[in-house]
């Protein structure tokens, strides 16, 4: 590898000619961000799953970092209380932290200092500095050193730059520009991020972070049943993020396309896999019933509980009178007693807050892990190499 150095290139919107795969994948994706997802999927199920792809999401953010912690050994620390948290597992807890602060945020404030800032500060919060950890001395702020980044002949600007170069990029993605530019827009300041390296440490857990901001306050609605996971894009092939990185550093307008394209059809495919889940069908034959044999198997549930925990997933909502074959001679007080110890296992959940209406609810001891499993198996999680 040459020795890296610093080239400045202007920051810029890149038009991709009219007949170019990538501007077909930018009516693809906006045709997709403005579909309603009218899907059967009840949105009770549908946030759990949400749920679950953060956590995903930020186990994968921090696994391009080098972190070696295991999907299946950090969701053992949502199941398993534990006081003394290693600083690998609470790196993954901050990320999920920093998501929902995004999700809660993002549509009432801008992308603007004040908010990457207070993104870093979550990233890097209660984690030892470098080198012997993932934290950073100055939390929120931009660094007041030189940098280089490890594999690349991307040399980041000198510190005294970081300031203006930060400026430039922030007042570009408030710009007011045509919306059919809002993901190139995206793509573009996710690398310029990178490019600039503002923090002495975790930039690459913030861009992720600030990348799914842009794509939720450009419309990809979470909120009205859309899961997006900008990191499957990235981390499914950590030395494809690498390459494609590397030639948009060029700073020329072919290397851009490029990276702009790897992004784009990355998101793409992704929300197209995850959208699935919006339809019942698919989800109950798919990943709920295999997740209720896996735990029956493994002993996790009762027979009675899996029979009761089936006929839910097979109704998708039920009340009472759908669970009686199952208490045969019990009194109406029992089958409700019954239920209200399923309430308390977290294996239903109330439809609405105080209905006697019920979905499932995964989120336990009892049924996470079959969960995982059976989205694992349909090719939902990221794979490392």
């Amino acid at each position: 590898m040459s020795e890296a150095k610093f080239v400045h290139y202007d920051l810029k919107l890149i038009e991709p000619s009219f007949g170019s795969s990538l501007t077909d994948l930018v009516i693809e994706l906006d045709h997709l961000r403005k579909k309603s997802l009218g899907g059967s999927t009840h949105p009770k199920v549908f946030f759990q799953l949400k749920h679950i792809f953060h956590t995903l999401e930020s186990i994968g953010s921090a696994r391009i970092e080098g972190n070696n912690t295991t999907i299946a050994e950090y969701i053992e620390t949502k199941l398993i209380e534990t006081k003394n948290v290693p600083s690998g597992i609470k790196e993954i807890q901050n990320i999920e932290k920093a998501m929902a602060f995004i999700e809660e945020n993002v549509r009432d404030y801008p992308i603007n200092r004040v908010f990457v800032s207070e993104m870093h500060k979550m990233i890097v919060d209660g984690l030892p500095s470098p080198p012997n950890g993932e934290g950073d001395h100055t939390p929120g702020v931009y660094r007041k050193v030189n940098l280089k980044i490890q594999k690349s002949n991307h040399q980041p600007p000198e510190w005294l730059k970081v300031e203006d170069y930060m400026a430039e990029l922030l007042d570009f993605i408030d710009r007011e520009d045509s919306p059919k530019y809002d993901l190139i827009k995206a793509a573009i300041a996710h690398h310029r991020f990178v490019w600039i390296h503002p923090f002495g440490n975790g930039n690459g857990r913030t861009v992720r972070l600030f990348t799914y901001a842009m794509l939720v306050k450009t419309g990809f609605n979470i909120n009205v049943g859309r899961i997006i996971n900008p990191t499957a894009v990235f981390c499914s092939n950590r030395n494809d993020y690498y390459a494609n990185l590397s030639e948009a550093d060029k700073g020329t307008e072919a290397g851009l396309l490029t990276w702009i394209e790897y992004v784009l059809k990355g998101l793409k495919e992704e929300i197209e896999k995850i959208d699935k889940l919006t339809d019942y069908n698919y989800l109950r034959k798919e990943i709920l019933l295999p997740t209720i044999s896996y735990s029956l198997e493994r002993k996790y549930i009762t027979d009675v509980e899996a029979k009761i925990l089936k006929r839910v997933i097979d109704k998708q909502v039920v009340q009472a009178g759908d669970m009686k074959e199952f208490f045969v001679g019990k009194v109406d007080a029992e089958v409700s007693r019954q239920i209200r110890k399923l309430i308390d296992k977290k294996m239903l959940i109330p439809e609405k807050e105080g209905a006697r209406k019920y979905v499932i609810r995964f989120d336990n001891n009892y049924l996470l892990r079959g969960i995982i499993k059976a989205l694992g198996e349909k090719g939902f999680l990221p794979v490392h190499e």
